[in-house]
């Protein structure tokens, strides 16, 4: 991963616990590393394929001197949050905020907050069979990008599917996306859980009807299991309505347990595994 550095980037600024921070201000300096693809831009010269340092220098110090944070930690989560959001080419961001000018009471040279920010990929699945089920779906994915920490950027044609597990209930629509998140895996649990909550969804029987079923499916390459969040999903290769939507927009994606591609794990719950799509045609 490429990078374009900028070093002490001076900005006066308001930031401070104290209430003559907020008001005299004090000098900041800002350190940034993004993280880029320099392959294209250096090849063919074209100021338009790379991610321009300048205009980030002014974001930035835009951004810190018309805020005002009681910590610099925020100063910093919340400049890298709004540098990504607005800057699609970058992977990424380093950034460290420094104070040299803090209220201690002893002789320093300053004090600093440095973090390190990435969009991740996930792919999500998404199912509903209540009521205007297509209507669900397409509302939890444009509910997802219209978030400022995250970027969907495809969807997969939506499937009609029987019910899993053992309660009797109406058919599924079922379809994946994969989208760019700012998120950690358990703040996304909770916008998915937002997002579920405002479709209607209740929690009442497992494997129960629902308007809306939003489950991750990978998050990067990370394996992870909790109490309450399990990456990859644990029953994720027994289900062809979640592989086979998958395998339309991202069939060769690794599952990072087993090291099979996406097509292939489709490939082998269509041969021995249960049979839910009711057919191969997708629904427009």
């Amino acid at each position: 991963m490429d990078e374009i550095i900028i070093e002490n980037l001076q900005i006066y600024a308001y930031h401070g616990v104290y209430q003559e921070e907020k008001e005299k201000g004090q000098n900041f300096y800002v350190n940034a590393v993004l993280y880029m693809d320099a392959a294209g831009p250096g090849k063919e010269d074209k100021r338009e394929l790379t991610t321009s340092y300048g205009e980030v220098c002014h974001f930035i110090h835009n951004f810190v001197s018309s805020h005002v944070f009681n910590l610099i930690e925020t100063v910093a989560e919340k400049t890298a949050e709004a540098v990504l959001s607005e800057f699609p080419l970058l992977y990424g961001i380093t950034l460290e905020i420094r104070k040299p000018e803090a209220p201690i009471g002893l002789e320093f040279e300053s004090v600093s907050v440095k973090i390190t920010r990435m969009w991740h990929t996930v792919c999500l699945a998404l199912g509903s069979n209540v009521g205007d089920k297509q209507r669900y779906i397409k509302d939890a994915a444009a509910a997802l990008d219209a978030d400022e920490k995250c970027s969907v950027t495809k969807i997969s044609e939506l499937v009609r599917t029987t019910a899993y597990g053992d309660v009797k209930q109406d058919d599924f629509v079922n379809g994946a996306l994969v989208m760019k998140t700012l998120y950690t895996p358990e703040e996304l649990l909770v916008k998915i859980h937002e997002v579920e909550a405002a479709a209607g969804r209740e929690r009442n029987l497992h494997w129960g009807p629902r308007t809306l079923d939003l489950d991750i499916i990978f998050y990067d390459d990370l394996v992870m299991y909790t109490d309450t969040l399990q990456i990859p999903h644990t029953d994720m290769a027994n289900r062809d309505f979640v592989l086979g939507p998958l395998s339309q927009i991202v069939p060769y994606m690794r599952d990072p347990v087993s090291g099979k591609m996406v097509v292939q794990l489709y490939e082998e719950v269509q041969k021995t595994g249960e049979k839910h799509v009711i057919d191969t045609e997708y629904i427009h």
